[in-house]
């Protein structure tokens, strides 16, 4: 059972229980330029989310509009201005971060670092958010998460990962 950037998307808001209003202007603060309707359509569970968006005619479901890599690493920039404020870039500093995924593998890792530092967690935040959704790792495990792909402790982040903690942030966050 794979996660799309449009689970995420839709987990996410769920979530932190994000106002459609709000999920334009995060994206616009990450450097996207998307309507309220776009935004209802990155919203719209496929039949199947699973099985690339074919429904039962075998037609895709044209309401629905792919969240791509790019699409979703700038609603997360856009969620750490949103939460903390915009930082001045320092001088030589890019205007806007560097895409940091590279691939569908690194999506929930970049998910992960990019939310720890939108939500201000500690790891220990991030291991009981987890433990909310019932999976227990080690410190150890969840830095080996954060690292720099390629990095030789550099652990992909499987969608059970993934699934879970956006599964435990709605448990902490809408109790």
């Amino acid at each position: 059972m794979n996660m799309n950037n449009n689970d995420i998307l839709i987990r996410l808001r769920y979530a932190l229980d994000i106002k459609n209003a709000d999920m334009v202007e995060i994206f616009k603060l990450g450097g996207i330029e998307v309507t309220k309707e776009e935004v209802l359509k990155m919203l719209i569970k496929s039949k199947d989310s699973y099985h690339n968006e074919v429904d039962s005619d075998g037609d895709i479901n044209e309401d629905n509009i792919e969240c791509n890599n790019f699409t979703l690493e700038s609603f997360l920039n856009g969620l750490i201005i949103f939460k903390r404020g915009k930082q001045d870039s320092k001088p030589g500093q890019p205007e806007r971060p560097a895409i940091s995924i590279k691939n569908n593998g690194s999506v929930n890792n970049v998910l992960l670092k990019k939310l720890k530092i939108a939500l201000a967690l500690t790891s220990e935040d991030m291991l009981d958010i987890l433990g909310k959704a019932g999976v227990v790792i080690t410190k150890g495990e969840l830095s080996a998460l954060f690292r720099k792909e390629g990095h030789k402790n550099y652990v992909e982040c499987g969608d059970r990962y993934a699934r879970n903690f956006l599964k435990g942030l709605a448990l902490k966050y809408r109790e």
